[in-house]
């Protein structure tokens, strides 16, 4: 069991955590020279998140992925003078043999789907690193890049193969384990590097892959290239990108320090929010707190400020509040988003962070918020907004209750309460900022039927808006007074209570994306809902199911009747 990863919870419940820093890495190297950075994998085979099974082959885990992401978010506010990254192995021969087949076939099935969706977000925000902070991403493949290990490189900017003769690159999921690339492989293959069909269903039904002048000619990866040649070819490519990305060699970084949490059997305090659990009830709530200060007086303020800097620490919280339920709170059923604070003084950050859009550290702030709102977007988790006396839901808070899946605001105050009334505010972010995996923003997914009401709402930016005309505008789903707030909260939640959580979470998913489709949706949706139910299938894993029979010399035995 990984220390760094796993420590236990104050009711004794083992948890799975999501912070850690390079002093814990077990896995990931992160050296840099310059303007280019290396990120190698050299996975420890005995650093297993779990007993039972070994990381060999640079095989991964959950723990594995954690790390990457860390990495991956230092890139970003640590060292933002980094302008192109390769990604490589320390093993010889061998670049990554994809999620570790033992870990799969022992996982329970909510382990495997949340592995997968955070990879999954792992591997997006590679992408979103190249397209929206310049930093691009080269893959230095040296040997064998199999399942999730070649997803990972698809995930690059440019992949580079040595030509040895036996370095390959391979999809062989199906027919090796009965299952799907569980991380984006099929659709980034089709939608990303745009391979033929034909070419695509060769290289996805072959166990061996493609190798050599084939890879390239398939468009699989971009270059091969001679061992002998291979480390100056692609630190020639690291250079070549370097030279073409926007971002300024002379920032400096800040640090993200870690967290400060407390967690207790019913509750997890940070700084910015807290998550309360009713467990009889099956309920998070999430109450994120405004800022107690006014923004800083210049872009140099706000970088001295660094973790601590209103907006950046309550993202970073929110974050880790919602990947902590995921994985560590499957009985929630509903999580319930809270705030409280002066919804002036958010759209004052706002402003700010306007204003200050050029600076890198604005923008990452920005980018960072994107991530987590998709991240609420994608939780299987009945999600709800409650705007009462006293909230903040202004600007980037706002796209909270847009998020939700139902909202309900209070009329009026109630009675002896002697704080200010609900109200909603929206800012720029709310039309732009912001897009959801469709590419789209939530009150644009939101009023898809009609596009004057997006400019209605537009129109009434920076106003504090109360539960009436929040309403008429469309942005809640309810407004209720005090007489009728207990009584329809209540009947709600226990409605959703009564609910098959399999059937809420179809709904929920099919319901929340509407509008257009883009490579990052198909991704979460097409493929990933496949791959959920392939998961259940007796096939992959039932006793004589694929998954099971992995490496034990037995032939798996299908059930052959197509569904």
């Amino acid at each position: 069991m990984a220390e760094a990863e796993q420590r236990p919870l104050a009711n004794g419940r083992t948890r799975i955590d999501f912070q850690t820093e390079p002093a814990r890495y077990r896995h990931w190297k992160l050296t840099l020279d310059g303007e280019i950075a290396t990120l190698t994998m050299d996975i420890d085979e005995k650093g297993a998140l779990f007993e039972g099974y070994e990381l060999k082959l640079n095989s991964y885990d959950l723990g594995v992925d954690i790390e990457l992401a860390d990495t991956i978010d230092r890139l970003r506010f640590e060292h933002p003078q980094v302008r192109a990254v390769v990604l490589r192995s320390a093993k010889p021969r061998v670049f990554c043999a994809g999620a570790n087949i033992r870990m799969l076939a022992g996982a329970s099935h909510a382990h495997k789907v949340n592995f997968c969706k955070f990879t999954n977000e792992t591997r997006n925000g590679i992408e979103d690193l190249s397209e929206n902070s310049g930093l691009a991403t080269i893959c230095a493949i040296n040997g064998t890049a199999a399942g999730g290990g070649y997803e990972l490189a698809l995930a690059t900017d440019c992949i580079m193969l040595v030509d040895d003769g036996s370095a390959s690159v391979s999809l062989p999921e199906l027919p090796l384990l009965a299952v799907l690339p569980g991380t984006g492989g099929l659709t980034r293959v089709s939608d990303k590097r745009k391979v033929r069909r034909d070419h695509a269903d060769v290289f996805c039904t072959t166990e061996e892959g493609v190798k050599g002048k084939r890879a390239v000619e398939w468009r699989l990866v971009d270059d091969v290239v001679p061992g002998s040649k291979f480390d100056e070819a692609v630190a020639a490519r690291a250079r070549e990108f370097a030279a073409k990305s926007r971002r300024d060699p002379a920032s400096r970084g800040i640090t993200l320090t870690p967290l400060t949490r407390n967690f207790a059997a019913d509750s997890v305090d940070y700084g910015a929010l807290s998550v309360e659990f009713q467990r009889s009830e099956r309920i998070a709530t999430i109450t994120l707190r405004g800022p107690d200060a006014p923004p800083p007086a210049s872009a140099d303020a706000m970088a001295a400020l660094g973790a601590e800097f209103w907006p950046l620490k309550l993202a970073r919280e929110l974050d880790d509040a919602i990947l902590h339920i995921r994985i560590n709170e499957l009985e929630v059923a509903a999580i319930v988003f809270k705030s409280s604070g002066d919804p002036a003084q958010v759209l004052a950050y706002d402003r700010f962070l306007d204003a200050n859009k050029d600076h890198w550290l604005a923008r990452e702030i920005r980018l960072l918020w994107k991530r987590v709102l998709k991240r609420v977007d994608l939780t299987s988790r009945s999600l709800v907004t409650l705007i009462e006396p006293g909230s903040c839901f202004a600007g980037t808070l706002a796209e909270l209750p847009f998020a939700s899946d139902r909202s309900y605001m209070l009329v009026g105050l109630r009675d002896g309460d002697n704080k200010t009334p609900a109200a909603i505010a929206l800012a720029d972010v709310n039309f732009g900022a912001y897009p959801m995996s469709n590419g789209i923003t939530r009150l644009a997914c939101r009023f898809l039927a009609d596009p004057a009401d997006l400019d209605r709402a537009k129109a009434e930016r920076g106003k504090m808006l109360d539960a009436e005309a929040a309403q008429k505008l469309g942005l809640i789903t309810f407004a209720l007074d005090d007489i009728d707030w207990d009584d329809e909260v209540r009947v709600f939640f226990e409605e959703r209570a009564s609910f098959s959580p399999d059937g809420l979470t179809g709904l929920e998913a099919n319901l929340r994306f509407a509008g257009p489709e883009t490579m990052e949706s198909k991704i979460f949706a097409r493929l990933t809902a496949w791959q959920n139910w392939i998961f259940q299938r007796p096939n992959a894993i039932g006793e004589e199911g694929a998954l099971k029979r992995y490496g034990t010399g037995q032939k798996p035995v299908f059930d052959t009747r197509r569904v």
